[in-house]
């Protein structure tokens, strides 16, 4: 566990205070060798690798497959990495990063149903289609917010099985066309800045508006007040 290197897409301009909690979380609970921002660098980030990426995608989902694809050329990299977004945080110590997923697409697809028919909606029927076309009847889903292991060669060969999608579900293609398995729990991403969040459990996730506004966001700020290793002009 160690020896893995963590890879986080990030966005061009943002001052993004997510970003430096989220380090601050890695850096006491994650044990891992190297932080590889892609994309974007806040200016306060030190410490950690940089690869710059175009961000002219149509969609943010575009700019993201685009940074996984400099990960997996990338030859410093390690071969198997720690994929996390800016807004996964570890409030309890690991030893080692189980895989996780959240069960079927179907019924993932069942609960998104609900909630419109965006982009990420679309994309997620776009991805099943395709797992369902090559055979993987009933696919589960690997879109939650806690960090994945993943290993360079077979995300690559998701990326070319499912590159021409405008909003590939990465994790998703990846999970099911590498076989990964794991064990199922619920996202533990917090929507809103109501108390309705474990605040005993390992993994967190938030929104802009729950981070900044919410109690979830108050309870990560307190649990990691100090600047960690990642930070220029930490004491």
């Amino acid at each position: 566990m160690g020896e893995l290197d963590i890879v986080v897409p990030v966005r061009e301009g943002a001052a993004n205070e997510q970003l430096r909690y989220a380090l601050r979380s890695w850096a006491v609970n994650l044990p891992h060798r190297r932080v590889w921002l892609v994309g974007g660098r806040p200016p306060w980030a030190d410490g950690v690798e940089h690869i710059p990426t175009r961000q002219a995608g149509r969609t943010k989902y575009r700019n993201t497959t685009a940074a996984m694809r400099a990960v997996c050329e990338h030859p410093d990299v390690s071969d198997t990495f720690l994929y996390c977004n800016d807004d996964f945080f570890v409030m309890r110590r690991l030893e080692s990063m189980p895989v996780f997923h959240r069960g079927p697409v179907r019924e993932v697809e069942a609960y998104y149903a609900t909630r419109g028919n965006g982009s990420y909606l679309r994309g997620l029927r776009e991805t099943r289609d395709l797992l369902v076309g090559l055979g993987h009847e009933d696919p589960l889903s690997y879109e939650l917010h806690v960090p994945l292991p993943i290993r360079k060669n077979g995300m690559f060969h998701a990326l070319e099985v499912g590159g021409h999608l405008d909003v590939l579900h990465k994790r998703t293609a990846y999970g099911v066309l590498a076989g990964i398995g794991g064990e199922r729990m619920a996202d533990v991403k917090v929507l809103d800045r109501g108390p309705r969040f474990d605040t005993t459990g390992t993994y967190l996730s938030t929104m802009p508006d729950s981070f900044t506004n919410g109690m979830v966001g108050r309870h990560i700020r307190e649990s990691f007040r100090r600047p960690g290793p990642y930070e220029r002009g930490r004491r």
